[in-house]
């Protein structure tokens, strides 16, 4: 009783807030209980149903249905934003992108939630924070995510440190073993920017301040970090075929063997040990001169502004969010937990030893930029750095640094 009477305190708070940030808006039937559907990107491990399942055997009048999206995260943000922009009430709960918030929160896309009805103080704090925008919570994080590097433990002795040990060790292995050395994410699309942001960060910059109001890079160290790329697709240790790899073709290139060294999200964990065993090794990201700095990443679950059954949906959230299923995250779909005792968890470390180095991860991580303009960053620097890096390099790794920095610095002028 007490835990239904404070959920409906709840929803009517943000029924309130919700209203008062979307005006125009229809009836959308704030308080609402009954059907939902969940909208997030292609469940690649298929461990999303049976979790669903439960919820579904529990809630007979509630059911919840899953709507997969594409794959890569442009395209599931382009279908989420034209359904919200109609105001269609087919999605009650979103799978977003951590970056995605400020935005969707900007638009009335989405509704604030209640801080006190989600356990969010046994949450790792900077996954916490991907879901706050201007002192209000919108979402409830579901996954968190950092960089890695994945490496074959056959053919390399000691895992780089640094840039240069990474160069050294990639261009062995090509020229003893006739595979690639190094890939990462290089196509035009988001996973490019964040590579680039990563590789700017482990050079001792950073793109944009945390709060999305100033571009902060160094334009000599962002060039250092381009030129580090740009080296090792000259020099063939990073094969010229990665500059069209997203997540799942480097992921699979690792796995298949065509990779000593990829960087990778941790769900390829599960997939590559699969398939190699006891060659898989993982270890934080190089830098220029020491352990580098991944991107924050992961997906936050939010409620969308047009549901008719947000008390639902918001349930929904918070069991979806729970311990057990946290750990079900985990043990079936590889993806990392936002719980902060499950990354010490004897058992659970035994079985996915890179736990206690994702936790350093992303406690090191730097977040996006919290903006409501994040996509129209993302856009310039991965189109520019995805030209920069295809021959013939006509243009210096710092003149396509500065370029950046000037365009970016037009966004934040004119938002």
């Amino acid at each position: 009783m007490l835990r239904a009477l404070s959920l409906t305190m709840a929803v009517l708070v943000t029924a309130g807030c919700a209203v008062a940030g979307n005006e125009g808006g229809g009836d959308t039937g704030t308080g609402g209980t009954g059907p939902i559907t969940f909208a997030t990107g292609r469940d690649t491990t298929a461990y999303l149903q049976p979790l669903l399942d439960r919820w579904n055997q529990a809630h007979p009048a509630e059911k919840v249905t899953l709507l997969e999206l594409p794959e890569a995260a442009d395209e599931q943000r382009a279908q989420m934003v034209a359904n919200l922009q109609a105001r269609s009430t087919r999605y009650d709960v979103l799978g977003l992108d951590v970056v995605w918030t400020a935005e969707f929160a900007e638009n009335g896309w989405i509704i604030p939630l209640e801080r006190g009805f989600f356990p969010l103080d046994r949450f790792l704090p900077p996954v916490v924070e991907t879901a706050v925008y201007k002192d209000k919570l919108w979402a409830v994080p579901y996954t968190s995510n950092a960089g890695l590097l994945y490496y074959r433990t056959d053919l390399v002795k000691k895992p780089p440190r640094t840039w240069a040990e990474l160069r050294e060790q990639a261009q062995e292995v090509t020229k003893k073993h006739a595979i690639g050395g190094y890939g990462g994410q290089f196509l035009a699309y988001e996973g490019l920017t964040v590579n680039f942001s990563e590789a700017v960060q482990s050079a001792g910059s950073q793109v944009v301040s945390p709060d999305g109001t100033k571009v902060t890079l160094d334009v000599a160290k962002a060039g250092t970090a381009l030129d580090f790329l740009r080296q090792g697709l000259r020099e063939g240790w990073i094969p010229t075929e990665s500059l069209s790899y997203k997540e799942e073709e480097s992921r699979l290139a690792f796995q298949e063997g065509r990779l000593a060294f990829a960087r990778n999200w941790p769900h390829a964990y599960g997939p590559a040990r699969a398939e190699l065993g006891g060659k898989v090794g993982v270890t934080m990201l190089p830098g220029l001169d020491g352990p580098g700095s991944s991107t924050l990443g992961g997906a936050n679950l939010a409620v969308s502004a047009s549901s008719k059954h947000q008390q639902t949906a918001q349930e929904f959230i918070r069991y979806f969010t729970g311990l057990d299923n946290q750990r079900r995250v985990l043990t079936e779909g590889s993806f990392p937990p936002v719980w902060t005792e499950l990354y010490d968890d004897p058992e659970l470390t035994r079985r996915f030893p890179y736990l206690p180095v994702l936790k350093q991860s992303i406690l090191a991580a730097k977040p996006r930029p919290v903006s409501a303009n994040y996509n129209q960053l993302s856009l310039v620097i991965a189109s520019s750095v995805s030209k920069a890096l295809s021959p013939p390099y006509t243009e210096s790794a710092r003149d396509v640094a500065a370029s950046v920095k000037s365009e970016l610095e037009e966004i934040l002028r004119t938002q």
